[in-house]
């Protein structure tokens, strides 16, 4: 792998007190910069709070900026906005020195840098932390292995499908530890390319089929459901969104892992499900997120 050192960048940050704003301010900056010359990225924070922040490939007229965020989240929010230089850097390289192998339940996540750490008992997952989020550092992704360590010492899903699944790590610990056939999702084109890149390193590249999809729209879903394990390591609200059609899409007792949340946003995604037929079984807490083990009844 070539060294992948980022060249100096502009940025800016700042927070707004709520989705709706924050959504207005993404949605303007988007259409105002030509594809590859600003990258958005927005970050929901305790307390409903939503951290914004723009790297821009040239250096951007702050005013307009200012300007910009002005009009669709007030002018005290566009007089907070911090800007700063991010001094190039070899981020890959800085990023894997801080990463150790992951412990949960019977999987270890790891860079290939750590291969030899893994135990004979173990299954390794060895994944990148250059190549997409979901290393397997995160709390929730964590909280996720941990909850399918458990499912899997009581349980034999047949049909399984890892939705939003990012590096694909979530499908390729299901496929390694099954041995069977996973479908797994994302709306990023990128992330996709990713997770069959990462499932073909793991040894798993024939059973994990990795498709770019928004919610339940692709026709691979009919064709693989009804699942009867689910692992969706998303946000709150598409969690929320997409309580009904995953219902219509779940086996009778089938299990569903959530995660992505807040604990203060562990409550309304519970009641979501609840509403359409599925029960809490276990909730984790870990380094501030909250994953969900929840099952459908009746």
């Amino acid at each position: 792998m070539t060294p992948a050192i980022t060249p100096a960048t502009r940025r800016a940050s700042f927070a707004i007190g709520n989705e709706q704003a924050a959504r207005r301010v993404v949605d303007l900056l988007d259409e105002s910069f030509p594809e590859g010359q600003a990258a958005i990225t927005a970050f929901e924070g305790a307390g409903g709070r939503w951290d914004i922040i723009v790297h821009f490939a040239e250096p951007p007229d702050e005013g307009a900026i200012r300007e910009l965020v002005g009009l669709a989240a007030g002018d005290e929010v566009a007089q907070h906005i911090s800007f700063d230089t991010v001094e190039a850097k070899d981020w890959v390289k800085a990023t894997l020195a801080d990463l150790v192998p992951v412990r949960a339940g019977r999987f270890v996540v790891h860079g290939q840098h750590d291969r030899a750490k893994v135990p004979a008992n173990k299954l390794g997952i060895e994944i990148e932390a250059a190549l997409a989020f979901g290393t397997g550092h995160h709390g929730t992704t964590r909280g996720c292995l941990l909850l399918l360590d458990e499912v899997l010492k009581a349980h034999l899903p047949r049909r399984v499908l890892d939705l939003g699944t990012g590096t694909g790590v979530l499908a390729i610990a299901a496929a390694r530890a099954l041995r069977m056939k996973v479908l797994a999702s994302d709306i990023d084109p990128l992330a996709v390319r990713v997770a069959r890149e990462n499932a073909r390193l793991n040894g798993v590249g024939d059973l994990v089929q990795a498709i770019t999809a928004t919610g339940f729209s692709a026709p691979e879903f009919l064709g693989r459901a009804p699942f009867d394990l689910v692992l969706a390591n998303i946000l709150a609200n598409p969690l929320r969104q997409m309580a009904t059609p995953m219902a219509r899409h779940l086996a009778p007792s089938a299990l569903v892992i959530l995660s992505g949340l807040l604990p203060q946003q562990a409550q309304s995604v519970v009641a979501a499900y609840r509403a359409r037929g599925l029960v809490l079984r276990k909730h984790l807490q870990i380094e501030g997120w909250s994953s969900l083990l929840m099952q459908r009844v009746g």
